[in-house]
């Protein structure tokens, strides 16, 4: 993501339709609801240690270059399901993910924002040699243990970069898993360019994308032509499939708050394509190995290929594929009902035993 824009990474099988507009909790939710006694529970703070905050911890992260703090807060209570949301970039935060809000509580699970170290909300080093794959799985292993979740409870979801974290951790950690949620996000970099050179690009009005190349050429991606360019003719199409000036404040804000030095060293500075330390990465031939319960979720016009995204759900041994024929990039936001009622009912039958 860029200082303006949630970029497209960074950035079975049971087909689902997410159909666009309802801003209401999912049937799936409303169906999850539970009795008022079941409600209060959900509420109850005894024992906690957070209420004076809010839900809001900073966890203390050791590093190779010393201890710092991220930010995280909780909201709910339920014993059986914990939701740890990673957010995309890197470098963005969590509050594009506050969508959950409208979903998640009355579906009973109890779920955590997370702004990743060097993000808006938690310390930043200021350290390019903290800024790799490996140092952020080892901090969500710290936030695991921090927040008390295991593999009776314990389920993790990320979007975009947060899906790649996501695949990283559950191939070193999923023993401490209950579920995994890999949210907009392929399994290979070299893949997802291919895409995007030989689908999306390819789509697009052709004297735009001519000068659009132009201004990268260039390497002059702070032209406010650029952002010009690329608004109608990328990311209202790929990233968010709304007029960029009515978004919703909480993709706005994370917008706003995007930390390019730690954005730009992993992504690569062009829009249009990754590079940067996130170039050659592939963990596609690994996907076998997760064999904890898995939903992937994929969309119609998402800067990811959602055929690819299918076939890595058809290549773990326990896993789903959510498809959302209107959704983009942002699913949880242009095709919410149906992203959301997925995420809940993979939620609730792993939780019931049905998966």
């Amino acid at each position: 993501m860029r200082r303006h824009l949630l970029v497209a990474l960074l950035p079975l099988v049971v087909a689902a339709a997410c159909r666009a507009g309802s801003s209401t909790p999912s049937d799936s939710a409303r169906a999850g609801a539970t009795p008022p006694n079941a409600t209060a529970a959900y509420f109850d703070t005894a024992g906690r240690t957070d209420v004076l905050s809010g839900g809001v911890r900073l966890i203390p992260i050791t590093t190779p270059k010393g201890t710092f703090h991220v930010w995280t807060k909780r909201i709910g209570n339920n014993p059986r399901v914990k939701v740890l949301l990673l957010h995309g970039g890197p470098g963005a935060t969590h509050e594009y993910m506050e969508a959950f809000d409208s979903y998640f509580p009355a579906a009973n699970v109890e779920y955590y924002y997370y702004d990743q170290l060097g993000s808006f909300y938690s310390d930043n080093p200021k350290d390019s040699s903290l800024v790799n794959t490996a140092r952020y799985v080892e901090e969500v292993e710290q936030v695991r243990k921090a927040l008390g979740l295991d593999r009776t409870n314990f389920y993790l979801l990320g979007q975009s970069w947060g899906g790649l974290l996501a695949t990283e951790y559950a191939l070193k950690y999923q023993q401490n898993l209950k579920g995994l949620v890999i949210s907009n996000m392929m399994s290979s970099i070299p893949a997802y360019n291919e895409y995007a050179h030989k689908v999306l690009m390819p789509a697009m009005d052709q004297k735009a994308l001519a000068e659009i190349q132009a201004i990268e050429a260039r390497k002059d991606f702070q032209s406010p032509r650029y952002m010009a360019l690329l608004t109608p003719n990328f990311y209202e199409q790929h990233l968010l499939r709304m007029p960029a000036d009515s978004w919703p404040d909480p993709v706005k804000r994370a917008f706003a708050h995007i930390n390019e030095d730690v954005y730009v060293p992993m992504q690569g500075p062009s829009e249009m394509g990754a590079s940067g330390k996130l170039e050659h990465w592939d963990r596609t031939a690994d996907l076998p190995k997760i064999t904890v319960p898995t939903l992937v979720i994929g969309a119609k016009y998402d800067t990811m290929d959602p055929a690819f995204m299918e076939r890595m759900a058809k290549s773990m041994p326990h896993a789903r594929y959510l498809y959302c024929p209107n959704g983009s990039h942002m699913a949880m936001y242009d095709d919410q009902h149906t992203y959301m009622d997925g995420v809940i009912r993979f939620i609730h039958d792993v939780d019931a035993g049905r998966f």
